[in-house]
């Protein structure tokens, strides 16, 4: 059976300063990196000695947890840029209020996965799937059976619905509110050859 542990990076210092995400490079918190230390307990501990391969986002706030992970296991991790949160283009690292007065709702009915938010340059939901879905293909090719994946929020959502086999199309209406430094373990039985979500949105090793 292969299990994939899919980690959403913990507090990042755009969180406390209210700044829109995205593509924007920002740096895990002081806080953040003590949750990632939490997450690599908790992933040790479920995992042991058993080989494991780590990927992650490029983006700093994901791999400076990962690199964290990865440590508990001696191993290196893999960025791979796809596994990025979306693009709000220019809107990255503003304020959220500044986004919040530019952006373009999103409408209920219509083809929802390729409108655009508003902000120059920002990706549709489209592109961001057309990215996380080869992804996760790719490392799911891999023949090591345990695997982690750092990335976001809203990334990670998408990457669940790849991961049940959900078609691209069918994407513009799902979404799985993750918080930041959760867990969700998957996993493929290899009897009934079904892809399994055991556990969404993890988040007791957060306490404090």
């Amino acid at each position: 059976m292969r299990h994939i542990y899919l980690v959403t990076h913990p507090e990042a210092q755009h969180h406390v300063d209210g700044l829109v995400g995205g593509w924007y490079d920002s740096v895990l918190t002081a806080r953040g990196h003590q949750q990632a230390e939490r997450i690599a307990d908790v992933l040790a501990s479920r995992i042991g000695p058993e080989p494991v391969e780590i990927f992650s986002s490029d983006l700093r706030r994901a791999s400076q947890a990962a690199d964290r992970i990865a440590r508990r296991f001696s191993v290196e991790v893999q960025l791979d840029a796809r596994l990025r949160e979306r693009s709000n283009g220019e809107a990255d690292g503003h304020p959220q209020a500044w986004l919040a007065e530019r952006r373009i709702p999103l409408p209920e009915h219509g083809d929802r996965l390729a409108h655009h938010d508003g902000p120059a340059g920002a990706e549709t939901r489209l592109a961001l799937v057309e990215r996380l879905y080869p992804a996760l293909d790719d490392i799911l090719n891999r023949p090591t059976p345990t695997q982690i994946i750092v990335s976001h929020g809203s990334a990670s959502s998408y990457l669940i619905a790849a991961w049940i086999g959900m078609p691209m199309t069918s994407t513009d209406r799902v979404f799985f509110p993750l918080t930041s430094g959760s867990i969700t373990t998957l996993r493929r039985n290899d009897t009934h050859h079904s892809h399994q979500v055991i556990t969404l949105n993890e988040t007791a090793h957060l306490d404090e």
